[in-house]
């Protein structure tokens, strides 16, 4: 059997990245490594990995596309869900995360809005599906 265990982003900081999912969502942190190349934060049953750039070349021998903020996301989010959509994304703004698109209601009920995070990468954050 397969399980999807976690995520791991490329970044530029590790030790930022990492203090920003803290503040801007709740998520605890799991452990960083004392070469502060490679961390990780608790996001409910998901981890959320961090490497920093050079580790993560070091994996990659044709290399990647870095995340960049403000330019356009990739086409991937990391979703995450909450009672209350309107609070965590007007706090995630206020702890750095730049705004995309203000909550919109879905067809079928659902709340939700997008932020990119301090690297670019997209979140979503939306209500749960009842």
């Amino acid at each position: 059997m397969v399980k999807f265990s976690y995520t791991i982003l490329y970044v530029k900081n590790v030790s930022e990245s990492i203090e920003f999912y803290e503040k801007a969502f709740g998520f605890e942190r799991k452990f960083i490594t004392p070469e502060n190349n490679y961390g990780e934060i608790t996001s409910g049953d998901t981890t959320i990995s961090f490497a920093d750039i050079q580790l993560a070349s070091s994996n990659l021998s044709n290399g990647f596309k870095v995340s960049v903020k403000g330019e356009k996301p990739f086409g991937i989010e990391l979703g995450f869900t909450t009672e209350n959509v309107e609070l965590v994304f007007n706090h995630a703004v206020k702890m750095g995360a730049t705004p995309l698109e203000k909550i919109k209601v879905k067809p079928w009920g659902q709340e939700v809005a997008y932020v990119q995070d301090i690297n670019g990468f997209l979140i979503e954050i939306c209500s749960p599906m009842s």
